[in-house]
């Protein structure tokens, strides 16, 4: 299991979010607090990913997916099975030891190098990285007892999961969509 961030994906009833911490870890040691892991992606900036994993990987995935995706006229479904495809033939980046988060407001995925393209049961919440079950875990709790709209339920899931992990920060970025966009 590597050690890297957290980061958390929520498609509630009226927005979807996407978050991660700031920690950039190598080792035991913070090399950074404040780096950025989620992007808008897409030419019309509909689809939110999230990247787990080595930084200079990210950027290489972020650009593989968002061609798959652009190539697909922004059909998601499509260009998750193409993107996987392509990760796992690669044979560099096959071995990362990353994991990625894509939504829009109809599906959330998980992907990995595998090929894994995994839809959560729930079809509403997946989170990844080191803090990643922490996120989750207070991320349903807080959708089934809780009353935050969903980038406060984002937010507030990812602080337990920093205060909780040593490779996870409490300094949160988020992305939302909401249908009106």
């Amino acid at each position: 299991m590597f050690h890297a961030t957290t980061i958390l994906a929520y498609k509630g009833k009226n927005a979807s979010v996407i978050g991660g911490d700031g920690q950039v870890s190598f080792g035991h040691t913070v090399l950074k607090g404040t780096a950025i892991k989620i992007r808008k992606i897409g030419k019309d900036s509909k689809v939110l990913a999230g990247f787990a994993g080595s930084t200079a990987d990210a950027f290489n995935l972020f650009d593989m997916f968002e061609k798959h995706l652009d190539a697909s006229k922004g059909d998601i479904l499509k260009a998750v099975v193409e993107f996987s495809k392509e990760w796992r033939k690669d044979k560099y980046l096959r071995k990362l030891e990353a994991m990625m988060i894509v939504l829009n407001r109809d599906h959330i995925f998980l992907l990995s190098g595998t090929g894994d393209v995994v839809e959560p049961d729930d079809s509403k919440i997946v989170a990844i990285g080191s803090g990643g079950n922490y996120a989750l875990s207070a991320a349903r709790a807080l959708d089934k007892f809780g009353s935050l709209n969903e980038e406060e339920l984002v937010k507030e899931s990812l602080k337990i999961a920093g205060e909780i992990c040593i490779y996870t920060n409490t300094n949160i970025k988020t992305y939302t969509l909401k249908d009106s966009e």
